[in-house]
């Protein structure tokens, strides 16, 4: 059986991280924005969305949660030494803002195909970096090296207990926000924000229902009746891109299967371009997430417009998936309509400014 985290870890990690992470937004993409920003095509046939903006953090990402979390529970001697990580862009600055608050050293294996704007981020928080290749085998490995070399504490970006906690801290804030939401969607890649995520929602509702039930007189209606005025269970479904299919690939056959570099490297979404899903992130998804879909390179660009000229959310593409999904994947989605309230997670707005400029001028040009 696999040593999936509990209810009382979340909990336990909300109040960890409370001194540094924000409690972000659930901000609502109405049709009246969507009309008049242009795309009065989709404001007839949207499910009312819900984004959660977890660019509103102070690392710009939702990495920052999960990151703290696991620092912050290592011994006095573990932080004299320093930690380690190996990420793309916002797990390094979730990790070199969670070390320099606790005054540890960070160190950050990223490939050398960053984003300049997540590079500098995480340099401008003190951290050392070292490149390496763009798979995300090169810099695992050579984290794992720095670390036997150097006595440092690993922070996985995602297969690991503490950050799956931390991260699930999102699904506990959206059914606060959301009591009633009715579908979550997350985007998945190494699978610390969908595992965590899933598993928080599920474990809450399950814990809100058992408590309905508790304090509902039974003995006043049919059980069958009252069971059905219970608050559902909300499903959960993971987004990635096509052209990195692989978590999808895993969840489809139940068998955790890896891409090699080349495939998963070619989607725009640079967050979203790890290999496989984690050992543990994977346990979690099977037990608690309800499926995987995939959206296509041109629907993430249609997203990340809509994004900047619907709202004033600055998104990164690796969190435009979400709306990707809402929007443009009814079919695929589980009974979908105009009232059904979607909550779409925005992982991240760490966006490149050079993209910035050419989304804004491709809305521009639509509008024309």
């Amino acid at each position: 059986m696999a040593n999936l985290i509990t209810l009382s870890d979340i909990l336990a990690a909300r109040d960890r991280i409370a001194p540094v992470a924000v409690r972000t937004p659930l901000v609502r993409l109405t049709r009246a924005r969507l009309r008049m920003a242009g795309f009065a095509h989709l404001a007839d046939t949207t499910p009312d969305i819900y984004l959660k903006d977890e660019s509103a953090q102070p690392i710009g990402s939702f990495k920052l949660r999960g990151a703290y979390n696991k620092i912050a529970q290592l011994s006095d001697y573990q932080l004299s030494r320093g930690v380690i990580t190996y990420s793309s862009g916002n797990h390094a600055q979730g990790v070199a803002y969670s070390a320099r608050a606790l005054n540890s050293k960070a160190v950050i294996v990223m490939p050398n195909n960053t984003p300049p704007v997540k590079l500098a981020a995480t340099k401008a928080l003190g951290a050392e970096i070292v490149l390496v290749g763009p798979a995300s085998t090169d810099r695992k490995l050579k984290a794992e090296e720095l670390e036997r070399d150097f006595g440092y504490t690993m922070v996985p970006p995602y297969d690991d207990e503490d950050i799956i906690a931390g991260q699930a801290t999102i699904g506990l804030e959206i059914l606060e926000q959301l009591p009633n939401v009715d579908l979550v969607l997350s985007p998945v890649s190494g699978g610390g924000l969908l595992s965590g995520t899933a598993t928080a929602i599920k474990l809450a509702s399950e814990a809100r229902i058992q408590s309905q039930k508790e304090n509902r007189d039974l003995r006043e209606t049919s059980a069958t009746s009252a069971l059905e005025a219970l608050s559902p269970t909300p499903q959960v479904f993971g987004i990635e891109p096509e052209v990195s299919a692989d978590a999808k690939q895993s969840f489809d056959s139940k068998t955790l299967t890896e891409w090699p570099a080349e495939k998963t490297t070619r989607t725009l979404a640079d967050g979203l371009r790890t290999q496989s899903l984690g050992q543990r992130n994977f346990d979690h998804i099977l037990e608690f997430v309800d499926g995987i879909i995939t959206v296509t390179e041109d629907e993430i660009r249609q997203a990340l417009r809509i994004l900047l000229t619907a709202t004033t959310l600055v998104p990164e593409p690796s969190g435009a998936v979400t709306l990707a999904a809402a929007l443009f994947h009814h079919h695929e989605l589980p009974k979908v309509t105009p009232s059904t309230k979607i909550a779409a997670i925005l992982s991240g707005g760490n966006l490149d400014p050079n993209l910035r400029t050419q989304l804004e001028s491709e809305a521009a040009l639509a509008r024309a």
